[in-house]
């Protein structure tokens, strides 16, 4: 419907200026995500070279005591010295001995076995010892690398996270806001083309609904002046103006920007002229409470079948009536209570009167009178009933008698009969 259109027109527009107002700062934004993108990206980062080149670091810094006590353990193991013989020396004779002495006792065959096995494993750990030496090398220049290396990475760890895991994450997400963000210039143009479709379908349902409200006004002028009629404002006038204001913002219609809000395009006045040869004015102008009581009774009346106001008050209505037009806004008020077919809606009508023709109509009569307590002036309401009613109601008409008794006993049977 019109309204759902203009709720979401706001919510285009409210988008699409968030999107403009920003744009300096998206600016910047994109020039430090940019940034940190490529930072992140040239460093060709692995998650594991941290550890891998913590490692690196630790043999290169210790280069000449790794090639020295690796020197000594091949020593110790192979070669040996003039002092010393090596374990494999040492190895091969006991092998030699357990040799000779299986030759004299079999039984210990296992052991020069064993021997031999041990003397292997020792030669292929001297053999290990040997290539790791031969492999040490003292490089300052790959030493100051991995340096600058693990500053690097520390300085990544620094600003995007306390792993590389986390600096890697990190980028990630840079690169999805960088990528959100070189967008928004094309969210902007789907924003602007839908911006401009509901325009149009605005104009198209609001000016249906001017063409409605106008054969709307004409019926309901119509039917006041008939209200007003039996309300003793012979002659009064009833019209509804429908204006249009121009707007930078607005829908086009007929070439030009016309604002628009959640109800249409238009802005609607009711005019009045209460008494003959005068023109219509705009209703809030009408300087008599009794003439605008009125109206706004013929205009509830009138609208009973779509007003959702559960209660309604009305004072100074009586103002300038006779008892005969009385009576007729008293029913008037009272089928305002009462449901009038399917889709009519019962009203709490609440009224101030001092016409005793009004008042009978009343399913509730309460008398309200001021009255000082002390030093204060207070304001007492008290509920009538039977006798109490009659006896309130003859005062309204001057002075409680026997006549005007019998007449407000008259009026209340005739309400009565009216109501049903």
């Amino acid at each position: 419907d019109f309204a759902s259109r203009v709720r979401q027109i706001r919510r285009v527009r409210s988008d699409l200026a968030a999107l403009r107002r920003d744009e300096r700062e998206l600016a910047r934004r994109i020039d430090l995500l940019t940034y940190q993108v490529n930072e992140i990206d040239s460093a060709r980062l692995d998650p594991d070279e941290e550890e891998e080149l913590g490692r690196e670091r630790t043999r290169l810094a210790n280069a000449e005591q790794l090639s020295q006590l690796s020197a000594e353990a091949f020593q110790a193991l192979y070669e040996g010295s003039e002092e010393q013989a090596s374990a494999v020396d040492l190895l091969q004779a006991a092998a030699r001995a357990l040799a000779g002495l299986a030759r004299l006792d079999p039984s210990v065959a296992a052991l020069q076995e064993a021997a031999n096995a041990v003397n292997y494993q020792v030669e292929d750990l001297a053999e290990s010892i040997r290539d790791y030496r031969d492999q040490v090398e003292y490089n300052p220049r790959r030493l100051m690398q991995v340096e600058e290396r693990l500053a690097l990475l520390r300085s990544l760890q620094r600003k995007y996270g306390d792993s590389l895991a986390d600096v890697l994450a990190f980028g990630e997400r840079a690169r999805a806001e960088l990528a959100a963000i070189e967008n928004s210039a094309e969210r902007i143009e789907e924003l602007e083309a839908e911006e401009q479709i509901l325009l149009l379908e605005i104009a198209r349902v609001g000016q249906s609904l001017s063409e409605k409200r106008r054969a709307a006004g004409e019926h309901l002028a119509t039917g006041i002046e008939a209200e007003l009629e039996e309300l003793n404002m012979p002659g009064a006038q009833f019209g509804v103006d429908l204006t249009r204001h121009e707007d930078s913002d607005g829908v086009p219609v007929d070439g030009k920007p016309v604002a628009f809000d959640l109800t249409g395009l238009d802005r609607v006045e009711f005019l009045v002229a209460p008494n003959v040869g005068e023109p219509l004015k705009p209703l809030v102008r009408i300087a008599s409470g009794g003439e605008t009581a009125r109206l706004m009774l013929a205009l509830k009346t009138v609208l009973a079948h779509a007003d959702r106001t559960p209660t309604l008050i009305f004072d100074e209505i009586d103002a300038g009536l006779g008892g005969r037009v009385g009576s007729v806004v008293g029913r008037k008020l009272w089928g305002l209570t009462a449901a009038n077919g399917a889709t009519a809606r019962r009203h709490q009508v609440l009224c101030v009167t001092h016409l005793p023709q009004l008042a009978g109509y009343g399913d509730l009569h309460l008398h309200v009178r001021k009255q000082v307590v002390g030093e204060r002036t207070v304001t007492a309401v008290r509920r009538l009933e039977g006798d109490e009613r009659e006896k309130e109601m003859a005062e309204m008409m001057g002075a409680v008698t026997e006549v005007a008794l019998a007449t407000a006993r008259e009026l209340l049977a005739s309400s009565e009969a009216d109501k049903g």
